[in-house]
């Protein structure tokens, strides 16, 4: 039997992760976890998000039963864990990261701060995991002694074959032709939130070509000065093709 190849895929919100989720699922040899730490999350910072009680309901909450599936989960040749990096607060477990190949998405924290506003209104750099992202980074750095893989979104977008074969030669992954489109609409993996989150990647069948580049409000340039020197540290070591 062929071993599970388990990868953990690191975003902040408002970046390509879903429609990478996409990417990966569209894959006849793939299953794909959509948050699987949210609710976990929800419920030990007490935050108020969209939807919190459906997310909470509709999944497990318990953080080692939760990572003990993720380090686990093997009826896949494949499976793609899409994660967000600030649900992994101080105190979550991180060992079972050592089970998965680990890569991390990133995207400047000017688009994503002018993105994540206009769906929640109230952020706090935190909320962004732009530093718990570096440290995770760091994390895997220190365990295997190299560097994982980070992807600049707005590459994948611009070239997303180039981008994608060289992310599945990091992760010792053959490049599959069916990870560059995918049929529209809502999955059964999606997670309950995709009602108030994923109504733009529903409608997508493939990576958009990237858009303008916009600054944010000026009320919004504390938090982007806050994350900037955590993106830019990721940003030292992504991909280039």
């Amino acid at each position: 039997m062929t071993e599970t190849q388990r990868i953990a895929m690191w975003s902040g919100p408002r970046n390509i992760s879903t429609a990478m989720m996409r990417a990966w699922e569209n894959r006849p040899d793939c299953l794909v976890m959509d948050e699987p730490f949210y609710g976990a999350y929800l419920v030990d910072t007490g935050l108020s998000h969209p939807m919190r009680d459906a997310v909470i309901a509709g999944m497990q909450t318990d953080w080692q039963d939760v990572a003990s599936h993720c380090a686990t989960r093997s009826d896949a040749p494949i499976i793609f864990q899409k994660h967000m990096c600030q649900h992994m607060v101080a105190g979550a477990p991180l060992e079972w990261m050592d089970s998965c190949a680990n890569a991390f998405l990133i995207r400047p924290p000017g688009e994503v701060v002018t993105s994540f506003n206009r769906k929640f209104p109230d952020m706090r750099a935190e909320d962004l995991g732009f530093q718990r992202q570096a440290e995770l980074f760091d994390r895997v750095c220190q365990k295997t002694g190299s560097a994982p893989p980070v992807i600049e979104a707005r590459d994948v977008l611009e070239r997303p074959e180039e981008m994608l074969r060289a992310l599945c030669a990091c992760l010792n992954v053959a490049f599959d032709q069916t990870m560059l489109t995918w049929p529209a609409g809502r999955r059964d993996s999606d997670g309950v939130w995709a009602a108030h989150w994923y109504g733009e990647v529903e409608r997508s069948t493939g990576f958009a070509a990237p858009q303008p580049a916009h600054a944010p409000p000026l009320e919004l340039a504390s938090i982007v000065e806050q994350c900037a020197p955590h993106y830019e540290a990721m940003r030292a070591h992504r991909l280039e093709v």
